[in-house]
């Protein structure tokens, strides 16, 4: 199976810059595997959803769209490695929407509850730029079935569609934006606690200002604006007490689960 012949036509200079779903984690992401993964980092019972519950949300989200094309919005990782086979890749604008360090990780992958970890959600705000991919409607219920058991792991998101711009006009696409009643959300943090989570959050997977980095790089390959975010790196390497530690590139690709 491959991306559609014309997938990048808006945008030929993206063609190469998205992995191939075929070499992606995500792809058949084995969420017993991520269970296993918890338990041996000694975190307990992994809070994900159940297989049939995280489905029942999926459907009904989702029964307005059976039997059409499906939008999808991207603002992290899922932009360089959506891990889905879509029919058409264009830049867009989410209003309404912007990129906010608001999802505190505690559970020992950038963070622990000593010193929490920090990672990119959609917050409300005046904008965020990023990609949106079309899901052609007679492989939409299984490339959405691959972005739901990704962003739907764990109570983290909401799954609701907003109008999307782009320069070849506006769409309704599939958002995941910060659910404020989830645990691993904090969508009044501090900015002052945000340096400092991203200055001082590590873990199994890597620092938390690794992670700023690599959603920065991102951004710049895609040739995403979002000045922010280099705004923010400036803060966090100024921060006195940032941890060294651990900067460096995670040798596994589940240092993207659940960073967008």
């Amino acid at each position: 199976m491959s991306f559609a012949p014309d997938a990048f036509r808006h945008h030929p200079g993206l063609a190469g810059k998205i992995r191939d779903p075929a070499e992606s984690f995500f792809r058949d992401l084995d969420l017993a595997e991520i269970d296993a993964i918890w338990a041996e980092a000694d975190l307990g019972a992994n809070p994900r959803y159940p297989d049939a519950v995280r489905e029942a949300m999926r459907h009904e989200t989702l029964a307005p769209w059976q039997g059409k094309d499906i939008w999808v919005f991207a603002y992290g990782s899922l932009m360089w490695d959506p891990a889905v086979y879509f029919a058409e890749v264009r830049r867009a604008r989410l209003p309404g929407y912007r990129r906010s360090f608001c999802l505190v990780d505690r559970s020992g992958g950038r963070g622990t509850a000593e010193a929490p970890g920090l990672m990119a959600a959609l917050d409300h705000g005046p904008s965020c730029d990023g990609l949106v991919f079309r899901l052609a409607a007679e492989t939409a219920d299984r490339e959405s079935e691959v972005i739901w058991r990704r962003e739907m792991m764990a109570p983290c998101y909401k799954a609701v569609f907003a109008p999307v711009e782009t320069a070849q006009g506006r769409v309704q696409a599939l958002c995941f934006v910060a659910d404020p009643k989830a645990d691993m959300i904090d969508t009044g943090i501090r900015h002052e606690d945000q340096v400092r989570y991203l200055a001082t959050g590590t873990g199994r997977l890597g620092t938390s200002r690794e992670y700023l980095e690599n959603v920065i790089a991102g951004c710049r390959e895609l040739r995403i604006e979002d000045p922010t975010l280099d705004a923010l790196l400036a803060e966090v390497d100024a921060w006195p007490g940032r941890t060294q530690a651990g900067d460096r590139a995670p040798t596994r690709d589940q240092a993207q689960v659940r960073e967008g």
